[in-house]
């Protein structure tokens, strides 16, 4: 191997002889080896990295050079209502609500791109079953936003889902004022928030609570917000806890009894919850009767919550129309939601109360873990 080694790498070279025309090799001849040089390798080097997005990431370049920005990264969060009382029903069809929302750690991230089009958004996801057309709120929204401004902008969308469907806690909603709010970015902001929040409200009647700075005092069908100063210590840990099904919003108010309600006085629970905090008698929701007679499973799933977790949370109630139930107190689920088989589909996140500063948007907590079953990936062309 060593002289095959010698033959490939180097080449021998005798010293010619003055005296002879032809070359002798004596014992006593010394040999000389010349190294032969290799080939300088190139500095371009070919890499091939299959990029899906290279396309797009391409255009959207050209579209940088064209405006100030063009991409924006913004986190959507989910809400929850700490108490919910239907306090009427209305001539048009609608009920009065007044309700405390508070945002939670818990949320979406949207990214959002200027587009060359000047025809149509385009929305992707990574989770199936969400509409990509016309039907999810966030081309509702930036809909909107032209027929509002007479903006020409168009995006391209991709909507990172954390937050579950039907599941009581207005992800949908917070998309939406997500978009506007990212629109209103890129056209210089040329709407104020107020006026981002009155348009909302066409879309959507839990839309305009995002606008909020994170805790509100919801009235009407949910869009009249009173913006309030957090009644609650935004440290304070909780754990969400949805099952596989969802309850429908439209079948939960179709079995409300106006008269099986809560005749308790919302402006007294938020006094008594801003002054003393959380407990279990503060956090009525008065839509969980009906939610629990649309999907029985939920109730016995909060009256389990509530049981194992004696101690471990200070209020155990359900989210919205359902079917989220949350436990404040401990960010920990109880054990029975891992041992038995009925709940191994549950969807499982701990959060926290959070809020925003004037002028900016939402800001994503990395501590925040979540758990679900991973969905296929869809794009809409």
């Amino acid at each position: 191997m060593a002289s095959s080694h010698l033959l490939c790498n180097h080449s021998l070279f005798f010293p010619p002889s003055s005296k002879n025309s032809h070359l002798s090799i004596t014992p006593q001849t010394k040999l000389q080896f010349r190294r032969t040089p290799f080939p300088k390798a190139s500095k371009k080097q070919l890499e091939i990295v299959y990029d899906p997005d290279e396309r797009l990431n391409k255009l959207a370049d050209e579209v940088d050079k064209q405006a100030p920005f063009s991409r924006l990264t913004l986190f959507s969060p989910c809400k929850i209502n700490v108490f919910l009382r239907i306090t009427n029903k209305r001539e048009d069809g609608y009920h009065d609500l007044a309700s405390l929302f508070h945002t939670v750690s818990l949320g979406d991230i949207i990214k959002f791109s200027l587009s060359p089009s000047k025809t149509k958004d385009r929305l992707s996801s990574n989770v199936s079953g969400v509409p990509l057309d016309d039907r999810n709120l966030i081309i509702k929204a930036l809909n909107l936003y032209r027929k509002k401004t007479g903006s020409n902008n168009f995006f391209w969308v991709h909507l990172d889902k954390k937050v579950p469907t039907g599941a009581g806690l207005g992800g949908g909603s917070s998309n939406a004022a997500t978009a506007l709010w990212a629109a209103n970015q890129f056209n210089g902001c040329i709407a104020t928030e107020k006026e981002l929040q009155e348009w909302s409200s066409e879309i959507g009647s839990d839309i305009p609570f995002f606008f909020s700075h994170g805790a509100a005092y919801c009235t009407g069908r949910g869009e009249v917000v009173q913006d309030i100063f957090p009644p609650l210590p935004l440290d304070i840990p909780m754990v969400l806890i949805k099952p596989k099904e969802s309850c429908s919003t439209a079948e939960v108010y179709k079995c409300l009894r106006l008269d099986q309600t809560s005749k308790v006085d919302p402006l007294a629970l938020l006094e008594k919850i801003s002054r003393n905090g959380v407990s279990q008698d503060v956090c009525i929701n008065d839509l969980e009767p009906p939610a629990f007679e649309v999907l029985p499973s939920l109730k016995r799933l909060k009256q389990r919550v509530t049981a194992a977790g004696r101690g471990q949370y200070d209020a155990v109630f359900m989210s919205g129309s359902g079917s989220t139930i949350v436990g404040i107190g401990s960010p920990d689920p109880p054990q029975f939601v891992y041992d038995d088989d009925d709940y191994r589909d549950v969807f499982l996140s701990e959060a926290n109360f959070i809020n925003r500063e004037e002028n900016e948007w939402y800001k994503e907590l990395t501590s925040v873990t979540a758990c679900q079953p991973p969905e296929a990936s869809q794009t809409l062309e």
